[in-house]
């Protein structure tokens, strides 16, 4: 989807269309969630701090999130997807891999299938969305950028290897800013300079996505769409508009956190046997407590009495916390062991 969030604000909100619109909040501790693509033009980004983005566009109109909004519209567009083919792998509220090698309508070509998603979108709620064609995950993910908004870009299967060949490593999916850097730093700024590096070579300077890399620079992504993708975790957290030093200030923040992810382990009918907190104080600096049981944590009762046993064993001495957050993982389970045939010989009698 195009500027998702702000998107669905100015659709709903007629007095902000046309304008920059940045979701969040304005306040000194604010962040921009997402930024309209008239805000994006003054140079706002999203998780740039609310003042910056003020400084860069000070005619710019804040609204608060509505995530049960966006939620809502998100469940709209899935259910287009699914018209279509069961293979759909969601990345986020706004995003999504599809696979069309096999789809509902017959249809052979999946740029149609593009086109008529597109259209059904834009038809039934009123937004645009951006769609990239190609052979695999990693090509698709980069087409889907490639013109945006409302854009439409295909890479078909004998261009492929030519076309990552001239693509700046930045916009390579996975590759982000440090990592781009590094690269820089070895020589490597499009595709083609990262095929001079062998597999080993990659490996020894990047670890094991070292392999990832030497196969995005050849074009290749054997990743399948996945429609039942695991999260690995849950969790929520919160900057405050103010810095808080007292502990029952902060075991009051805790409680709305608490049953914010109670709700989220709900939804995604998730369970892991760890709970983290994590506290962030006012000099940026953060630290991390764990526990994990036996059981699953998967009540509010659980949650409450971990998260607050771990803040009770935080020194908050002389300390003001910017930030406190819940998360739960580990929640991997043994795989079933496949069942094993045993072989009887037989000697064979005349």
């Amino acid at each position: 989807m195009d500027a998702f969030y702000a998107s669905v604000e100015q659709r709903d909100n007629p007095e902000f269309r046309g304008k920059p619109v940045a979701v969040g909040h304005a306040g000194p501790r604010g962040v921009v969630a997402a930024a309209s693509y008239e805000a994006r033009k003054y140079g706002v980004r999203s998780a740039m701090s609310s003042q910056a983005a003020l400084k860069k566009c000070p005619n710019l109109i804040f609204t608060r999130p509505r995530f049960d909004v966006y939620k809502s519209v998100s469940m709209q567009i899935r259910a287009i997807f699914l018209e279509y083919t069961p293979l759909v792998e969601p990345l986020s509220l706004d995003e999504a891999f599809l696979d069309v090698t096999i789809n509902h309508a017959n249809n052979p070509s999946a740029t149609l299938i593009a086109k008529e998603i597109k259209e059904k979108i834009k038809a039934q709620t009123g937004l645009t969305a951006s769609a990239g064609v190609s052979i695999n995950k990693f090509l698709a993910k980069i087409a889907s950028d490639y013109r945006k908004p409302d854009g439409l870009f295909v890479i078909p299967p004998k261009k492929a290897y030519d076309f990552v060949a001239q693509l700046e490593i930045e916009r390579f999916y996975g590759i982000g800013k440090v990592t781009a850097e590094r690269m820089h730093k070895l020589g490597i700024y499009t595709g083609a300079q990262l095929r001079e590096f062998s597999m080993t070579h990659l490996e020894s300077l990047f670890g094991k996505v070292g392999q990832r890399y030497y196969q995005f620079a050849r074009a290749i992504d054997d990743r399948p769409v996945c429609p039942d993708r695991e999260y690995k975790s849950v969790g929520s957290e919160n900057t405050f508009a103010t810095d808080l030093d007292k502990h029952e200030d902060l075991l009051a923040e805790l409680q709305l956190i608490q049953q914010d992810v109670c709700e989220r382990i709900r939804r995604k009918s998730f369970t892991g046997k760890t709970l983290t907190i994590k506290v962030k104080f006012s000099d940026f600096k953060q630290i991390t407590r764990s526990r994990t049981v036996v059981e699953d944590i998967n009540t509010l009762e659980q949650i409450k009495e971990l998260s607050e046993c771990l803040l009770a064993g935080v020194d908050l001495t002389g300390k003001k916390v910017r930030l406190i957050g819940i998360s739960i993982n580990n929640n991997a389970r043994p795989k079933p062991v496949e069942p094993l045939q045993l072989r009887i010989e037989f000697e064979e009698f005349i």
